[in-house]
């Protein structure tokens, strides 16, 4: 089997994200894959026609994507080979499914157990990438004792 010679990698933004990443460094080891690191901010919605919510700052997005690139581009500092990364707004599963097609990706990395904005692959998200995607999809399970 060939190797793959392109994985996306799908981060949240905790501290077990670091191990998901480090799986896929580990894979594309001795190889020329490219490899990119990926994160989805979702959009804040906010309706203004309830009264008891209370006004989200214009440029609350702004913010959240910000952070993320910071957070996913010290990430891709701990590879020892070039990363790029992509920050996306918009839904998790849409998201990634467009970049998977998009980027000719022929691997897609996810977490099972993030805590954060990722644990939303582990029910109808993940279901909709492992049947949606035009490429093969690794879960790597993510454990208090692995490093």
């Amino acid at each position: 089997m060939a190797p793959y010679r392109h994985i996306l990698v799908a981060v949240d933004l905790s501290p077990e994200a670091e191990q998901v990443a480090a799986r896929a460094c580990e894979l594309a080891e001795g190889s020329d894959t490219r490899l990119t690191l990926a994160h989805v901010v979702e959009p804040v919605i906010a309706d203004a026609g309830y009264d008891f919510i209370p006004a989200i700052p214009q440029d609350v997005e702004n913010e959240l994507l910000a952070r993320a690139r910071e957070f996913v581009a010290a990430l891709a500092e701990h590879c020892e080979r070039t990363v790029a990364t992509r920050v996306e707004l918009g839904s998790v599963k849409g998201e990634l499914l467009r970049l998977a097609a998009e980027e000719g990706v022929d691997l897609l990395v996810i977490g099972t157990h993030g805590r954060h904005g990722m644990s939303l692959l582990l029910g109808s998200t993940a279901n909709a990438v492992l049947h949606g995607t035009p490429c093969d999809v690794l879960a790597v399970r993510i454990g208090k004792d692995q490093r």
